[in-house]
C-alpha cells in the first residue's frame, strides 16, 4: 500500500507539473498580449492628447482671424475719433463724449487681445511697420521710427494693420 501511495503521489506530481507548464506558457502569452494592449493604449492616448492640442491651436487661430476681420472694420472709426479729439473743440462736454466712446472701443480691442503696435522711438520692422517716408535726423539712430501717421494693430502674432511711419536716417 505504501508503494501504491508513493506511485499515486508521483503520478499526481507529474500531472501537476504537466498542468503547470501550459499555465506558465499561457501566462506568458497573456502577459505579452497585455503589454501589447498597454502599448496600444499609450500610443492612442498620446495621439488623442496631440489631437486636443492641435484642435486648441486651430480654434485659437480661427478665433483670431474672425476677431481681426471684425476689428479691421472698426479701426477706421477709431482713427476718425482720434482725429476728432486731436482737432479739438470749445465744447468740452462734446470732447469728453468722444473720448469716452474712443476709450470704450479701445477697451473692446484690448478685451479681444488686439494691441497697438509700438512705433515712435522703436527700430523699424517691416513685419510691423510700413515706411511712408525717410528723413535725416542726427538725434535718432539708423532705422529708428520718428513719427507715426497711422496706428497699427496686432492680435497674437498676426498683424491686423501695419503702422504707417516715418523712418529716420
Amino acid at each position: 500500500m505504501a508503494e501504491n501511495q508513493e506511485n499515486e503521489n508521483v503520478e499526481n506530481k507529474v500531472e501537476e507539473t504537466e498542468i503547470k507548464q501550459p499555465e506558465i506558457v499561457e501566462n506568458q502569452e497573456t502577459t505579452n498580449e497585455l503589454e501589447e494592449m498597454n502599448d496600444r493604449y499609450k500610443r492612442l492616448f498620446a495621439e488623442f492628447e496631440n489631437y486636443k492640442k492641435r484642435n486648441i491651436k486651430e480654434r485659437e487661430s480661427l478665433r483670431n482671424m474672425l476677431v481681426s476681420d471684425i476689428m479691421m472694420s472698426i479701426l477706421p472709426i477709431i482713427d476718425n475719433l482720434e482725429k476728432a479729439i486731436s482737432t479739438g473743440t470749445k465744447d468740452t462736454a462734446y470732447e469728453e463724449g468722444i473720448k469716452m466712446v474712443l476709450k470704450q472701443l479701445k477697451d473692446t480691442l484690448t478685451y479681444h487681445g488686439v494691441k497697438e503696435i509700438e512705433t515712435v522711438g522703436k527700430p523699424f520692422d517691416p513685419e510691423l511697420h510700413e515706411a511712408v517716408s525717410h528723413i535725416t535726423d542726427e538725434k535718432l539712430g539708423q532705422n529708428i521710427i520718428k513719427e507715426e501717421f497711422r496706428k497699427g494693430y496686432i492680435i497674437g502674432n498676426k498683424v491686423i494693420r501695419h503702422s504707417m511711419v516715418i523712418v529716420a536716417n
